[in-house]
């Protein structure tokens, strides 16, 4: 039986690049031809020589599997790959108001008004359902002070420029990821002014080369600061989805941002209640250690819809920390239905 494209694909799937992702999912396999039993493809990196082991590892899976012609072309723009842009350069010329950005669709900022109540974890594991319903999804890491997205998607490395100018962001699970964590050390504090952040989030926006999105997920710092209202201003945004858990203090700060979105025009999908509530796993008893409902009334009180109820459950967590979400690392599980649910309502409703 002749071997086909997506043979070939799935193989590929199956090797590692030097940063852990694999050929297909780091973006690394290009103009892919399967004829008959011949395989032809670009592999487009920086250096050549990290990636030798992984060409020839490809080369010999391949012939395996069935092919008798492997032709493997490896790309490099250069010798040294291009160092990443200067994010706290000023530009020359700034946007007068809202802006679509090329390619992508829509653009949902993910916001909660105080730390600590999940957020970039149900940023993360949204994205990812999104892009398992089949959306191309893009998440933007704008928590400058708290990039947590390259540990909770798994990626690593620096993003490359061949200008200077444009960002080639990295991939993984599907979801395409800028973020600034990844441009500076993972224990280095990013010591930035107002200004410094908002031409950082400016270039994140409108110089890395997202391609063609339907959605781009836009992780928010908590609080109604300097980046939310660059966000709003400078680019146009379709919906925000708060996150709070249910206790009061939590409600009171996310008021506060919900109030920021309808100052600046934004509409606001809905809320989503993050660790609602808790189930002992060794007897079953549930406890809602944060208080339950609160951001249900919440939701009510504003008109607006509650999107999900989502468990304090430590597979969670450990999925977080271990670098696959929980809806990538279980997908069958109650936990990841909770996301895929949310997912499955947004692409319904037209909102992602």
């Amino acid at each position: 039986m002749a071997l086909s494209r997506e043979d070939a694909l799935a193989c590929l799937k199956g090797i590692k690049a030097p940063s852990g992702v694999d050929l297909v999912e780091a973006g690394l396999v290009r103009a892919l031809t399967v004829e008959a039993d011949k395989v032809r493809f670009v592999m487009e990196v920086d250096k050549p020589d990290p990636f030798m082991a992984a060409k020839d590892e490809a080369e010999a899976k391949l012939k395996a599997l069935g092919a008798v012609a492997v032709s493997i072309v490896m790309t490099a723009h250069s010798k040294q790959p291009a160092p990443p842009p200067d994010l706290k350069a000023n530009r020359t010329s700034e946007p007068t108001g809202p802006e679509k950005i090329a390619g992508i669709e829509r653009i949902i900022a993910v916001a909660s008004g105080k730390g600590g109540v999940g957020k970039s974890t149900v940023a993360s594991n949204l994205a990812c359902a999104l892009a398992a319903e089949g959306r191309r999804v893009g998440i933007l890491d704008a928590d400058v002070y708290g990039p947590s997205q390259p540990r909770m998607l798994g990626v690593s490395g620096r993003p490359q420029s061949p200008d200077g100018k444009i960002i080639l962001p990295l991939r993984n699970y599907g979801v395409t990821m800028m973020s600034i964590g990844l441009m500076t050390n993972e224990d280095q504090a990013v010591v930035w002014r107002g200004p410094m952040l908002m031409g950082a989030l400016q270039q994140m926006l409108n110089q890395v080369q997202w391609g063609a999105l339907d959605v781009l997920i836009v992780d928010l710092p908590p609080g109604t600061g300097d980046v939310q209202m660059t966000l709003a201003q400078k680019a146009h945004l379709d919906g925000a989805v708060i996150v709070s858990t249910p206790q009061d203090v939590a409600l009171l700060d996310a008021r506060k941002g919900i109030d920021m979105f309808n100052q600046m025009g934004t509409p606001v999908i809905g809320m989503i209640e993050n660790m609602s509530t808790h189930i002992c796993s060794s007897c079953g008893h549930e406890e809602h250690v944060f208080g339950h409902g609160g951001v249900k009334a919440e939701a009510e009180k504003l008109g607006v819809p509650l999107l999900a109820e989502i468990p304090l459950h430590l597979d969670i967590r450990v999925a977080a920390d271990g670098g696959a979400p929980i809806v990538v690392s279980k997908p069958d599980s109650t936990q990841a239905k909770a996301f895929r649910d949310v997912a499955k309502a947004l692409i319904a409703d037209n909102k992602a």
